[in-house]
C-alpha cells in the first residue's frame, strides 16, 4: 500500500527516517511545499492529509501509508500542470495580494483549507467564545487565530485574512443557518 499525494499513488521510501516534505521534494519534485524552519515553526510545509492540515516537517511519510496527502499543486482542478483551473482560495489570495515573495503561500492556503474544514466540524480555537455552539462563526479573530501557526515574514497577512474570509464567509454563514 503507498501513499496518494495529489491522486497519484506513491511508494513509500525504503528509508523510515525520510519526511513526508523531504519526499514531498526531493523524491516528487513537488516544490511549492516549502521548507522553512524544518522544525514545524512557520508552517510553510503544510500539506493537507485526508482533508486535516498537517506541517509535513514534523511527520514521517511512512505513517502516512494509505493515506491522502495534498499539496498546493493537487488543489487546483485536474492540476496546473494540465491547464486546470486555480482553486477559488489560490485566485483570491492573486486578488487581495496575500502574498508578496510568495514563500509561505503554499502553506498559507493548504492552512486555510484545512482550517475551514475544523471550523466546518465545529472544533473550537482558542477565541471561540461560545465552545458549546453548534456553529462557529467566521470572524476576522478566528481567522487570524487559527491561520497563526503560519508565518509571514513579509506581512501580507491582512491580504490573506481578506482572501479567506472572501473565499469561505458565505459558505459558512450558510452552513450555520441550516
Amino acid at each position: 500500500m503507498g501513499i496518494v499525494v495529489n491522486g497519484t499513488d506513491v511508494d513509500p521510501p525504503d528509508d523510515p527516517r525520510v519526511s513526508l516534505l523531504d519526499l514531498l521534494r526531493e523524491r516528487l519534485q513537488l516544490s511549492g511545499t516549502k521548507k522553512g524552519c524544518d522544525q514545524g515553526a512557520c508552517g510553510a510545509c503544510t500539506v493537507l492529509v485526508d482533508g486535516e492540515r498537517i506541517l509535513s516537517c514534523l511527520a514521517l511519510a511512512v505513517q502516512y501509508e494509505g493515506r491522502s496527502v495534498t499539496t498546493i499543486e493537487g488543489l487546483g482542478t485536474e492540476g496546473l500542470g494540465t491547464g486546470g483551473a486555480l482553486h477559488p482560495l489560490q485566485r483570491a489570495f492573486i486578488e487581495h495580494d496575500g502574498f508578496q515573495c510568495g514563500y509561505c503561500t503554499p502553506g498559507q492556503i493548504c492552512s486555510a483549507v484545512g482550517m475551514i474544514g475544523e471550523l466546518r466540524r465545529g472544533v473550537p480555537s482558542h477565541v471561540t467564545a461560545d465552545l458549546a455552539a453548534a456553529a462557529i462563526p467566521c470572524s476576522r479573530d478566528e481567522l487570524r487565530e487559527r491561520m497563526s501557526g503560519n508565518l509571514c515574514r513579509c506581512g501580507a497577512h491582512n491580504g490573506i485574512i481578506d482572501a479567506i474570509a472572501e473565499t469561505y464567509a458565505e459558505t459558512l454563514r450558510a452552513e450555520a443557518a441550516e
